[in-house]
């Protein structure tokens, strides 16, 4: 059984244990379900390099990337430095993330969020939204196309926009994209975790222009993001480059001002 499918299997187990306890309707009267979202998507195209930087503690590929780091410091550094948006991972079994990180980040920044989940019900979606997310991500890898276009629905129904992370041309052309804002390429394999930045160029002329594109994992550079550019990238979603400095925030400004200059 691949890690994804592991996963995907660990989270439905969650949501049916959270459904018992937190209703739908005690969601939706959270103080932060009813607020104004900002839009993930202008966020990346309003901003020149269209940075997405991310809160991540570990993941199945690095157990170790920042154990102790504190959302809410980390939320108002990226602010400081000028990212586009910020992603905050909400799962707790495998990247160390929670919802009181998205909600931490909410109050300590005015950045377009996106919850990084693995997300397979509508619950989730609202408790995306009822935690401060403005965005919520799915995965082709681990839906359905009725599901992805009904989850995604779902989202734009109580104003989140939707970013659908894609892996390869098959997932792209199956996915549908009436109610996806954001397509995202991820360049690591779900297999081996290898990392190709060649994934996303060879999809990028197949992704449709009315949406944004960002290109996910493994930009670390300048050189990169140059390419990525040139082949139509909007934005970059990067975590662990930040993440593995001593102060992310600082490190996202620093590479923001040099590229800039």
């Amino acid at each position: 059984m691949s890690i994804l499918a592991q996963i995907v299997i660990d989270q439905r187990k969650e949501i049916a244990l959270k459904k018992a306890v937190v209703s739908l309707a005690q969601l939706q009267a959270m103080p932060l379900y009813d607020r104004q979202t900002i839009s993930f998507a202008d966020g990346i195209k309003n901003t020149p390099l269209g940075i997405v930087a991310e809160h991540k503690r570990r993941s199945p590929s690095k157990p170790q990337i920042k154990l102790q780091s504190r959302a809410a410091a980390v939320a108002a550094g990226y602010e400081q430095a000028g990212v586009a948006a910020m992603s905050v991972l909400t799962n707790g079994q495998y990247f160390g993330g929670s919802l009181e990180d998205l909600l931490l980040a909410r109050a300590a920044c005015k950045l377009p969020l996106l919850r990084k989940e693995f997300i397979v019900d509508a619950y989730q979606i609202h408790e995306a939204k009822a935690y401060g997310a403005d965005a919520i991500l799915l995965i082709a890898a681990c839906l359905s196309a009725e599901e992805t276009n009904q989850l995604a629905k779902t989202a734009k129904d109580i104003g989140l926009d939707v970013l659908l992370e894609v892996h390869n041309l098959k997932e792209l052309e199956q996915a549908p994209l009436t109610y996806v804002d954001v397509v995202g390429v991820n360049n690591r394999n779900l297999k081996d975790f290898s990392v190709d930045l060649n994934t996303s160029i060879t999809l990028a002329a197949h992704i449709p222009n009315d949406k944004v594109k960002i290109s996910e994992s493994g930009i670390s550079s300048y050189d990169a993001i140059e390419k990525l550019m040139q082949a139509g990238f909007d934005g970059f979603l990067m975590g662990e480059h930040f993440m593995l400095q001593d102060n992310p925030g600082e490190a996202a400004q620093k590479f923001i001002q040099n590229f800039e200059s």
